[in-house]
């Protein structure tokens, strides 16, 4: 899948030999550098040639009135997108007033390369010149994970056969308002096409210029958001290190500062220019106040000296990989992209610091900068069990959204909140709201989060001070949502109809399985919390209960309903239908769908698809991995196998979910399949919109593959348990997880399980396979493995369901819906198990 004389295999680094423009956007996605607030995009510094010169800022967005060709009430009305904000990467380099430029250049070394270790983007080249001077340039860029608002970047330029003057014009831009005034080109016009995933562009100015000056090496741009009115304000300074005779020139415009060196470069003689830069963004501050924020965050960083930021950086690191490290041995080119995969969630969530987990992270305009419930399910898990304070940032989020998910509830006439599908402000910006709106699980989905988070970190303080407020009014809303129906048989049952799961492919049903299961979850982890509350924190319940106009009889209507939550069920089928009529749709032969008609999102009309069964990406297997102890084994297998070979696998978000639940029922190689799917899925560029920025919860998903698909971990009602299921082809997996104050590194092998309990945590106590053990600080315990799980081999087809019958006992049939001629033929469905494909006309 990747070109591995381009791309060679080195565990702890990300290395390109050789560039090529028309792969730009991809690899600018790859060797992004952030850290969760601040993300710098792998542009070269010469700034030209880029699919987007992106510099983005978590949050920091414009709003736009969202027009719907026919509106209705309660439609979202205000659209968000990130903007790019000014680009301080560009750093040119001219000898003999030629510069350096990849489409003519004869460029006789190339090396980038980004080190996981100390998470810096370095470049060295060799480049000729037209008259055959050679030229030695090292690059670097860092962006500081210690100073949120801080990033590095430096060039180093020698002349190596002859004397030259040598040129280095350093430049803050503002592209999101001149994208291709000096030198960059718009990503429209290397890759056109509709694709809705891709971030809106606003045509009118966004960014209004505020101050603008500079003071010696010191260059200043700040601004203010047309509509949005959130502020800006970035701030360089310049470092010349040099045995040359040079002179300094700047200028300064509202959209361009520029400073510029000019050298008499000797042969050998080298000349280093590094730019500190400062990014600081508000939403209500003014912008010269961010001015004089920059400018400390500058002057702090030069008094500590550049050396000193890299050493810090370094040692971040260091930290987050004793924590969060996956290792797979005998295997270093899937070394290669865990780390890389695991390097992303730090450079999406590690300084967000209260904001969210952009579905890009801060590495691309993908999906317009916009918070998804993908965080809490795919990439919550991965901080909660190895950066809990990042976890616990990100939920605090939600609490903050909490006025404006009340607001979105009343709008739809439910009681509680309603969190937004897609967001960064906190109001809804999905404008279609059949796949958007309509997901209220991402409720339950908070909730989860919620839940799984205080269980593994015991963190009951932050639950019962301000979390719980997001327990009780998610809850809220399933009660009022749903309603009680009286079954034949006298006993009631709680239904929730008109939502949709997440599976975008089925819309606006009744029942959802995936959403009545979160849902009952919900509800009953919201009268727990408050319960325990009342008799273990008294006047936390109290205060809770004034601001939230808490009655005492609600956690008792919270549990009823959770009890009575109706899951569907199909006697016939033996398995449970993905929603209240999933079944009576025609099946969609996935097998006989053209490579060409794939994603169908971008192929086929919704309607056409919504009738179907087919999925964008798995649900009720998800819930099978998140609800695992409400199902059994069985139901589990069948589950799996039915709905799996109905799955497109068209969203990042699917294949790690049925690596896991692969592995979990017996299909171990599907499960490596479809792991290997989605590590692979940026690096590879298996969607072909990786230059839109990380798949960040994809990459969080392969974390979760790894520890709970292989290494069988789970944590049902607080409780750690392991049931691992090695690869055949892996001698050994290793991870380690942080449970309450401890953090336990666990060393998983075909014939046996390793676990050590570092020194300075507490007893831990877990279960592998069923048997009880509990292991204290500085001590390891190995647990003995008869085997790795069952094994099934092949992967389910629709085959296994060629005698199968509805409900109504029609037999099930599948076919594509493609036009087969130019005038129209009308053909019968293929029942499932007859060889020939069938198109409908």
């Amino acid at each position: 899948m990747i070109d591995r004389d381009r791309f060679p295999v080195d565990p702890w680094r990300l290395v390109e030999r050789s560039f090529d423009i028309d792969e730009a956007g991809v690899t600018e996605t790859l060797f992004t550098v952030g850290n969760g607030y601040l993300g710098l995009r792998g542009n070269q510094p010469e700034g030209r040639f880029g699919h987007e010169q992106g510099t983005f800022i978590n949050g920091f967005h414009e709003v736009f009135p969202i027009r719907h060709a026919e509106q209705a009430y309660g439609f979202a009305e205000v659209g968000q997108t990130i903007i790019n904000a000014p680009d301080a990467k560009v750093m040119r380099v001219y000898v003999d007033d030629e510069p350096l430029s990849f489409d003519l250049a004869e460029i006789l070394e190339y090396e980038r390369s980004l080190d996981l270790r100390d998470g810096v983007l370095r470049r060295h080249l060799l480049w000729r010149t037209p008259s055959g001077k050679e030229v030695r340039i090292d690059f670097e860029r860092m962006v500081s994970f210690e100073e949120k608002h801080l990033a590095l970047m430096s060039i180093e330029v020698t002349v190596l056969n002859a004397d030259a003057p040598v040129t280095i014009s350093c430049q803050l831009v503002n592209r999101q308002d001149g994208e291709d005034v000096y030198g960059g080109r718009p990503a429209s016009k290397l890759k056109a096409g509709f694709d809705p995933r891709r971030a809106e562009r606003i045509e009118e100015r966004v960014l209004q210029p505020q101050e603008f000056w500079q003071d010696g090496q010191r260059s200043v741009l700040s601004y203010k958001v047309t509509h949005s009115e959130m502020t800006l304000a970035v701030a360089a300074d310049h470092v010349v290190e040099t045995a040359n005779e040079y002179t300094a020139r700047t200028l300064i415009q509202p959209d361009i500062a520029k400073n510029v060196f000019r050298v008499q470069a000797k042969a050998g003689v080298p000349v280093k220019v590094t730019k500190l830069v400062s990014y600081h963004t508000s939403r209500g501050v003014p912008a010269a106040e961010l001015v004089d924020r920059c400018r400390r965050t500058l002057d702090r960083a030069g008094a500590e000296g550049v050396a000193t930021q890299y050493a810090v950086q370094r040692a971040w690191l260091d930290a987050f990989w004793d924590r969060s490290d996956v290792r797979i041995a005998g295997h270093d080119d899937l070394q290669q992209a865990t780390r890389w995969c695991l390097f992303q969630l730090a450079q999406a969530a590690a300084r967000a610091d209260g904001l969210g987990v952009p579905a890009k992270g801060v590495s691309g305009s993908g999906y317009s900068g916009h918070y998804f419930w993908d965080t809490e399910v795919y990439v919550l898990p991965f901080l909660t069990y190895t950066s809990p304070h990042w976890a616990r940032n990100a939920l605090r989020m939600r609490v903050h959204m909490l006025p404006d998910a009340r607001r979105r509830a009343f709008q739809l006439n439910e009681a509680g909140a309603l969190f937004p599908w897609r967001t960064i402000n906190g109001e809804e910006a999905s404008a279609y709201y059949a796949a958007g709106t309509a997901q209220y699980h991402i409720n339950a989905d908070v909730s989860f989060a919620l839940a799984k988070y205080v269980r593994a970190t015991g963190d009951v303080d932050f639950l019962y001070r301000e979390a719980v407020d997001i327990a009780v009014e998610t809850a809220r809303l399933w009660n009022s949502l749903g309603f009680w129906r009286d079954e034949v048989d006298g006993a009631d049952s709680f239904h929730i109809h008109g939502v949709t799961g997440p599976d975008e492919y089925t819309t606006v049903v009744n029942d959802n399985l995936f959403t009545n299961v979160m849902a009952r979850f919900n509800l009953r982890f919201a009268a727990r919390t408050v319960r325990e509350m009342e008799l273990a924190a008294p006047e936390a319940y109290r205060l809770m209960a004034d601001r939230l106009g808490l009655d005492p009889e609600e956690p008792e209507i919270w549990e009823k309903a959770a009890d009575a939550m109706h899951i569907p069920f199909s006697p016939a089928l033996g398995i449970h239908p993905q929603d209240a009529v999933f079944l009576e749709r025609e099946v969609w032969d996935l097998e006989n769908t053209p490579d060409e008609q794939r994603p169908l999102l971008l192929h086929f009309h919704p309607l056409v698809i919504y009738r179907y069964q087919v999925l964008k990406q798995a649900d009720v297997v998800l819930a099978l991995f998140l609800q695992g102890n409400h199902f059994t084994e069985a139901e589990k297998l069948a589950d799996f196998q039915y709905y799996d070979p109905l799955t497109t696998g068209d969203s990042t978000l699917s294949g790690v979910v049925q690596s896991i639940l692969a592995a979990e029922v017996g299909y171990q190689d599907l499960a490596l399949e479809y792991f290997l799917d989605s590590i692979f899925v940026d690096l590879a560029d298996l969607h072909n919109n990786a230059s839109d920025g990380v798949h960040v919860a994809s990459a969080g998903g392969v974390w979760a593959s790894l520890v709970s698909g292989f290494g069988g971990m789970r944590d049902h009602y607080g409780e750690l348990t392991f049931d691992p299921r090695l690869p055949a082809a892996w001698p050994e997996l290793s991870y380690a997880l942080t449970w309450h104050a401890s953090h336990l590194d666990i060393t998983l092998r075909r014939d046996e399980m390793i676990v050590r309990n570092r020194a300075g945590g507490e007893d831990v106590s877990f279960s592998v396979r069923g048997t009880a053990y509990t292991i204290a600080p500085d001590e390891e315990l190995v647990v003995p493995l008869a085997t790795q799980g069952p094994v099934r081999p092949g992967r389910p087809t629709l085959q296994m369901f060629a005698d199968a019958r509805r409900e109504d006992g029609t037999l099930l049939s599948a076919s594509v819906p493609t036009l087969t001629a130019s005038l129209p033929v009308v053909t019968g469905p293929t029942l499932i198990g007859e060889n020939e494909p069938h198109f409908d006309a």
